[in-house]
């Protein structure tokens, strides 16, 4: 199996929508990572579904990466090949502007970890919390509650304001919804050969549909 018969997108798509009906129960970080990566392990015979890789397990120089750990990463079990890494964020005490920038911080290691090899990477957000998709929209806010795109420079935006994150592409942060409050943002970082698939926005298209006809 490769990247694109993996169809990851559509996994997670499926995922969410589990968590939406009430057959899948996530109520902090850890939460989500387990009963995600579960999911990914009943629906991907050919795939490994790990948790929290090292980057030097896949023979990467941790001091050239925003992290260390890989939230979940999924190789083939023929080849190795590695076919996609997984960052997770459920966010569950306030601290807005801080938990954007740790969004970003992600998204920074997944075009890392692109770039060193693995075929394809996905950004995952939950928020119960309004503030993190709807408000004023100047700034870090801007990115992720009016969609304009996640791209270059970002600086920290609290406290000492002394670090900050380069992303070389563009994204854009579009959350949907779950039940009540409760909403989740998907953001594909597609490897150079991962063109053949069809995009997230195709997907988030689909999700939308399925909801207006519950």
């Amino acid at each position: 199996m490769d990247v694109h018969g993996m169809d990851l997108n559509y996994h997670i798509m499926g995922f969410a929508e589990k968590v939406r009906i009430g057959a899948i129960e996530i109520y902090n970080e850890f939460s989500l990572q387990h009963e995600l990566g579960v999911y990914l392990r009943n629906n991907l015979d050919e795939c490994k579904v790990q948790f929290e890789r090292n980057v030097s397990y896949f023979d990467m120089a941790k001091a050239d990466f925003e992290k260390k750990e890989i939230d979940i990463a999924i190789t083939s079990k023929a080849s190795g090949d590695y076919l996609s890494a997984i960052e997770l964020k459920f966010p569950r005490n306030g601290q807005v502007p801080e938990s954007m920038f740790s969004f970003c911080k992600d998204i920074a290691f997944l075009e890392q970890l692109v770039t060193s090899g693995f075929q394809s990477a996905y950004f995952l957000a939950f928020a119960d919390h309004p503030l993190f998709y709807t408000g004023k929209d100047e700034g870090i806010y801007g990115l992720f509650r009016s969609g304009r795109p996640i791209t270059g420079r970002i600086k920290k935006p609290t406290g000492t304001k002394d670090s900050e994150v380069n992303i070389k592409g563009s994204y854009n942060a579009t959350w949907l919804p779950i039940s009540g409050s409760r909403r989740f943002c998907l953001v594909q970082i597609a490897g150079q050969n991962d063109g053949r698939r069809r995009g997230i926005g195709n997907i988030v298209e689909e999700y939308t549909n399925v909801l207006l006809q519950c």
